[in-house]
């Protein structure tokens, strides 16, 4: 188990510093805005749909490692997916960062979010990576 940690720890660091995600959408067709009053986390997702399908998607703003590399990991995990599959993923995460059951099958779907699992035992981080799966919660309902 300690490498698998090891590997989650590498993957969280790898998106809390890439910048590939982190940028401005030429023609955005939405963007959502979301904060952590807690801990000052601020971030502004932009989405550029094609009919159905999340054709790009991007963040800027600024927070910390965990809030960041979350944010990373999801516009990773859900572009080129349909509306309805991102919301299925967002419900998985969501339930898995609550540290409510979420099958062998459903853990597989979310890819490297999956690495957020550890999350769930520390209770003040647990805001920093839901940041942006509400948000684009919100921002999906917008579309």
């Amino acid at each position: 188990m300690e490498d698998l940690d090891s590997i989650y720890t590498d993957i969280i660091m790898e998106h809390s510093m890439a910048t590939y995600n982190k940028r401005n959408l030429t023609d955005p067709t939405e963007k959502e805005h979301g904060h952590n009053p807690s801990c000052g986390d601020d971030i502004t997702l932009e989405v550029k749909m094609n009919g159905d399908i999340i054709e790009d998607l991007s963040f800027t703003g600024h927070g910390c490692a965990i809030s960041q590399a979350s944010t990373s990991i999801m516009i990773d995990l859900l572009k080129g997916r349909t509306k309805q599959e991102a919301i299925e993923l967002i419900n998985i995460f969501l339930k898995m960062i609550k540290r409510e059951d979420v099958t062998e099958e459903e853990q597989q779907r979310l890819e490297n979010a999956i690495a957020l699992k550890n999350i769930s035992n520390m209770p003040a981080r647990v805001k920093c990576a839901e940041l942006a799966w509400y948000t684009m919660q919100n921002l999906i309902e917008k579309i």
